[in-house]
């Protein structure tokens, strides 16, 4: 049987879509995005993580001053993404699904927002906490598998 590519397309996001494509954001700040809005296909990608507020004020500075073929890398303890300006008001996150990587466009007030939630005193919603959970199971599930 022939394997076939998957190929996705992600629109690009902004804070007043009709359609929800934010799940939710983690206490360790995963973004929880529905890819094209699809239930079904939800991805966990790396959150800006900052200990203090001048370390928040200063990426977000950095992330501001990006100019158009530029990016930044959010490293985090096990994981990181990259966050690429691809023109005047349009972003990009990379991310991987089905093996493959695809890059979530954003406009800039809605990725500044997603990175405001990086500030040290920042709660997520009771409801998010659970997806804080579903990402340790993940990972969990992921470290059986590879010692199989």
């Amino acid at each position: 049987m022939p394997m076939q590519a998957s190929f996705c397309l992600s629109p690009r996001y902004r804070l007043d879509d009709e359609l929800p494509w934010l799940e939710g954001i983690d206490p360790s700040r995963h973004y929880w995005i529905k890819v094209n809005s699809d239930h079904n296909l939800t991805v966990a990608i790396p959150g800006l993580l900052t200990s203090s507020i001048d370390e928040m004020k200063q990426a977000i500075r950095k992330f501001r001053s990006l100019k158009p073929g530029e990016q930044i890398n959010l490293i985090r303890a096990a994981s990181s993404c990259k966050i690429y300006c691809i023109s005047l008001n349009c972003y990009a996150i990379e991310a991987e699904i089905n093996n493959a990587l695809v890059w979530h466009l954003f406009d800039q007030e809605t990725l500044d927002s997603l990175l405001m939630s990086a500030h040290p005193d920042w709660q997520c919603a009771a409801a998010d906490i659970e997806l804080g959970r579903r990402l340790l199971v993940r990972s969990l599930e992921r470290a059986t598998a590879n010692k199989s």
